[in-house]
């Protein structure tokens, strides 16, 4: 079960995070040292089915329903429900990543575009974009009991062009923009 820490370059916020393969998928949860929480949980098939993101101010709860994407979103105790179709959520969460990659299960030099609910800042801002996700590559690096095998990801916003590249290696990400692993407790989960 793979636990470690991420660091947010940006605002200098450590992310503490635990996630985990089952039987019927992955989870991944974490703290940040401003306080914002992170619950997701994914199916088999690596669908967000289960999402709850917390801040001090606000929280979200949600996840895919069929096609759609539904969730609430509140700063009390009563939310508004909101939907969109789209595959799953992203935010500043190196959680979130893993999941997206994954659940578009792409070969070398596949590519893939997928419309996803960005949410961003403490309030929670939900933003409907398109992202096209490429492999780009595969490299194997020897350990003491198997090859950990690292896949390197190119993410394109489409609606402003801007490219950036994401280093996975299992459930953990290696390296994204913005985002340093910065201790790793326990080595990732294979998953291919």
């Amino acid at each position: 079960m793979p636990s470690g820490t991420y660091l947010h370059l940006d605002e200098e916020l450590e992310e503490h995070f635990r996630c985990a393969p089952g039987p019927g998928g992955w989870r991944y949860t974490s703290t940040r040292s401003d306080g914002v929480r992170l619950d997701l949980v994914v199916d088999a098939r690596w669908r967000q089915i289960r999402v709850e993101l917390v801040t001090p101010e606000w929280w979200l709860r949600g996840g895919v329903t069929g096609p759609e994407l539904a969730w609430v979103r509140a700063s009390g105790e009563t939310g508004t429900e909101h939907g969109e179709r789209a595959a799953g959520f992203v935010s500043d969460s190196p959680g979130f990543l893993v999941a997206v990659a994954r659940s578009l299960d792409l070969g070398e030099h596949e590519q893939a575009d997928v419309r996803l609910v960005r949410l961003s800042g403490t309030a929670l801002a939900a933003l409907t974009a398109t992202w096209r996700w490429r492999l780009a590559g595969t490299s194997s690096y020897e350990t003491e009991t198997e090859p950990l095998r690292v896949s390197e990801y190119e993410v394109t916003d489409l609606s402003t062009g801007e490219v950036e590249t994401v280093h996975l290696a299992g459930d953990v990400v290696l390296a994204a923009p913005g985002i340093e692993l910065t201790g790793l407790e326990s080595p990732p989960s294979l998953l291919g």
